[in-house]
């Protein structure tokens, strides 16, 4: 999707600060952090969000966050895996994206 601000980032039209990559997906930095690291992984094929993903993908994704949080630190401290869903789940661009978010202690409840 030409207009996905996502799909433009990871066809380089737009810089990031990547963290991990490979052919099914990629990692960079969160441009407005909620935390000391805030790192988003996408999908390289588009698609709207976690009910519209291939499961097997899905499942690729996820075993990439050990590896994510291990290059970015916080693997010992601890961290949070976050994937908004629609707009009353907070999502704000319709291409998946799994937020993985530490650095600092977390409260609960998140909102």
């Amino acid at each position: 999707m030409s207009d996905c601000i996502f799909c433009m980032i990871i066809n380089g039209d737009i810089p990031s600060n990547k963290v991990y990559e490979d052919d099914k997906c990629v990692a960079f930095y969160d441009v407005a952090p909620a935390a000391p690291v805030h790192v988003l992984l996408l999908p390289k094929t588009h698609c709207d969000n976690v009910t519209k993903c291939d499961p097997e993908l899905l499942g690729y994704m996820m075993s990439k966050i050990q590896v994510i949080a291990e290059k970015t630190g916080i693997m010992e401290s601890g961290f949070r895996v976050v994937i908004n869903t629609g707009k009353d789940g907070g999502q704000t661009v319709n291409h998946l994206h799994i937020h993985i978010i530490g650095g600092k202690e977390l409260g609960w409840p998140p909102c």
